[in-house]
């Protein structure tokens, strides 16, 4: 199976919004079809995200990841979150996952981004393996706090 992996457009909504249902899932979160494809909208209507999508070469879509543009301040540049990967299980094992990521970094590079930036769960090793063999390193210097509002 061969993997075309390009920026995501409106266009693509009806293959991306049940992979983000599922991604959504994986982390816990009870299904909404109408809910996931609505949220992708708002963000492909506002500019507000980046989504790259993963397409075996028969056009079937095992994959996305999606982008949200941030900043930082201590260096004056511009930075992107890595918020949402996800892989079809059909997709996984056959470098989807490492392509997504590979196509994230060169659109980062190609804005003048100085980092891109992640988290995943604790418990997700398989991933975690995939950041590191794909040369993401662990930050062991901040923590993360949140606030749930």
């Amino acid at each position: 199976m061969s993997l075309i992996v390009r920026q995501a457009h409106i266009g693509d909504l009806d293959d991306l919004a049940p992979l983000f249902d599922d991604y959504r899932q994986f982390y816990g979160q009870t299904s909404d079809p109408v809910g996931a494809r609505r949220f992708l909208f708002e963000r492909f209507e506002h500019c507000e995200s980046v989504v790259f999508i993963a397409r075996t070469d028969d056009g079937a879509a095992v994959g996305f990841t999606q982008l949200y543009p941030a900043f930082s301040s201590t260096r004056m540049s511009r930075t992107y979150v890595l918020n949402d990967l996800f892989v079809t299980p059909q997709g996984r094992g056959r470098g989807a996952g490492r392509a997504l990521l590979e196509a994230a970094a060169a659109f980062g590079r190609a804005m003048g981004a100085v980092e891109l930036s992640l988290m995943t769960a604790r418990t997700n090793l398989v991933a975690q393996g995939l950041y590191r063999s794909a040369g993401w390193v662990l930050d062991e210097t901040y923590l993360t706090f949140e606030l749930t509002l």
